[in-house]
């Protein structure tokens, strides 16, 4: 700080970390001037930055070897990539694999937390029902109790308990809760004009097939079709593709890029054409232009239910607190190093086989060839990777804020808000009165990212906590006073973000390539932070090393 400059206030860190534009609504809410703000508990939970940072750091490769182990395949990391290579492993019988995660929780930025009111997510909290063929993603849904049973085709009858019960989202607009997240009150012909021809479009864009059959929009992403045609979308931005293709309604616009917030943490500007295309269109069933979207899967703990179900496979063979610093593969085998911060000491493994489940940004200074890649690439490799700062909160409240308009839905969304809203915790569970939990998120999109990640990594506690209760006061104008914790999770590498000209850059598709008996498993790797290419990536990897091994194995792979 300069001699003289003055700090900043407390409302200009707020408005500086959420982009706020209604604190008045949060002061107000807090009594007249001068009346204490109302008292909370809460904290900070989740990974450590200073235990991440020890890798980036690179004095962990001056400490000696303190003693040797070995397994026949290591798994690093226990996101869900990394558990569901576990998983099919486990399916095939062979138990000879050990997960490795740097941190006390496993999950990845699928995990979950409880309380006395409810179990909730503290990332990823759903699962659309596969939209098309997809094996693996069906057998572990049908392991989580998703599937009720399978009618006379074989098709999937899914358990209206995991199906989101309605009211599925709302929308906080103009002063007044109202049905959906597109904003039909007083919208002009016009307005509705434009989102009726995008539909059109992304359903054409659905239908859409190649020269072999293939679907240009799938999910997985890599059963999408490679053609030129397809792939010159990802050179645009989906700001440009919208404005050439006459779409300016402001509207449309917040809708469009509040899907590109949701999923990706980027502004329409961050984010490549195909992707955004690719979020409407890749999830709407069948070919017909009037197919409605895949309908949505969720429990309390959200994506955490799954990784309950992925870890049973895994049982006492996840080791935590187990941060892997060095990765030497070669064809024979693979050696890694583990820095253990609760015995101070490093541990070397020697595996016959290794996939490494961890994020890019971890991989290429874990991983020594690519630590190689990226001392002669620098920058230009490293730019393909562009991670997303989040902030989540969960908000336990004794009684529920007065409705204003439409009831509370699952999924509750505010137009005027740079924030993603909140889901409910108690939701599926029939629960509509007395204390709950919200889940709020925050993507930090349309902000140069390290600038916000430190902004992020940062704040205290009190003035994120004061963030989010200014957030959500904006609809809830006594929700304040209703609140017993906001806890919060620092996501500083949430996810890659699909930003123009990455999806099909060389690349990215050489680091999902094996290096000798390493195979790589990450959403990364496909350019979509989507469950589905998670769980997809760690499928393959496993189904590799099987074949590798000529173990027998029923596929769960989708060709």
């Amino acid at each position: 700080m300069h001699r003289g400059s003055v700090p900043p206030s407390r409302r200009d860190v707020i408005a500086a970390l959420a982009g706020l534009p209604a604190l008045s609504a949060f002061l107000e809410a807090c009594g007249p001037r001068g009346a204490k703000v109302p008292r909370y508990d809460g904290g900070i939970v989740g990974g450590s930055a200073a235990l991440g940072h020890r890798l980036f750091a690179g004095d962990l490769h001056l400490r000696p070897v303190a003693r040797t182990e070995r397994t026949g395949t290591a798994i690093l990391g226990s996101g869900i990539s990394g558990l569901s290579a576990a998983w099919t492993l486990a399916r095939a019988g062979y138990s000879g694999f050990q997960i490795y995660e740097a941190e006390p929780e496993i999950g990845g930025n699928a995990r979950s937390g409880r309380n006395a009111v409810s179990k909730y997510p503290w990332a990823a909290h759903y699962v659309p029902v596969p939209a098309g063929e997809n094996r693996a993603l069906e057998a572990l849904l049908e392991e989580a109790g998703a599937i009720a049973e399978r009618g006379n085709d074989g098709r999937p009858v899914w358990d209206e308990a995991a199906l989101i019960r309605e009211p599925e989202e709302r929308l906080y607009f103009h002063g007044q809760w109202v049905e959906g997240l597109y904003p039909r009150l007083g919208a002009t012909r016009e307005d509705l004009s434009q989102f009726a021809g995008f539909e059109r479009a992304m359903r054409a864009f659905s239908a859409a097939r190649d020269g072999k059959g293939r679907r240009a929009f799938a999910l997985p992403r890599r059963l999408s079709s490679p053609d030129a045609e397809f792939a010159a979308l990802d050179r645009l931005s989906m700001a440009e593709w919208l404005a050439r293709n006459g779409y300016a309604s402001r509207r449309l616009l917040w809708f469009v890029e509040y899907g590109c917030r949701d999923d990706f943490g980027s502004s329409l500007a961050e984010t490549s054409a195909w992707a955004g295309i690719h979020y409407f269109a890749a999830r709407l069933e069948g070919t017909s232009l009037e197919d409605d979207p895949a309908p949505f899967l969720t429990w309390p703990e959200g994506n955490g239910r799954l990784v309950t179900v992925l870890a049973r496979s895994a049982a006492g063979r996840i080791r935590t607190g187990a941060l892997v610093f060095d990765v030497t593969p070669s064809r024979s085998g693979v050696v890694l190093k583990l820095f253990d911060p609760a015995r101070d000491e490093v541990v070397q493994v020697e595996a016959a086989h290794a996939v490494c489940a961890l994020p890019h940004f971890a991989a290429r200074y874990a991983v020594a060839p690519l630590r190689e890649r990226l001392r002669e690439r620098g920058r230009e490799h490293a730019a393909v990777f562009d991670y997303a700062p989040w902030l989540v909160a969960n908000v336990t409240l004794r009684e529920r804020p007065e409705p204003h308009g439409f009831p509370m839905a699952w999924d509750n969304v505010l137009y005027a808000s740079k924030s993603l809203g909140y889901v409910v915790a108690t939701h599926q569970a029939g629960s509509d009165h007395g204390p709950t939990v919200l889940t709020w998120y925050h993507a930090f999109a349309g902000e140069a990212t390290l600038p916000a990640r430190q902004k992020l990594l940062s704040a205290s506690w009190e003035d994120l906590a004061a963030t989010v209760v200014a957030d959500l006061s904006l609809a809830h104008r006594d929700i304040a006073g209703k609140i017993e914790r906001v806890d919060l999770y620092r996501w500083g590498h949430a996810m890659a973000r699909p930003s123009p000209g990455t999806l099909f850059n060389p690349d990215r598709r050489q680091a999902a390539e094996p290096i000798g008996r390493l195979r790589f498993a990450h959403a990364d790797l496909s350019g979509l932070p989507l469950f589905e290419e998670a769980n997809d990536a760690g499928v393959r990897a496993a189904e590799s090393i099987l074949s590798e091994e000529r173990l027998p194995f029923s596929r769960l792979a989708t060709p």
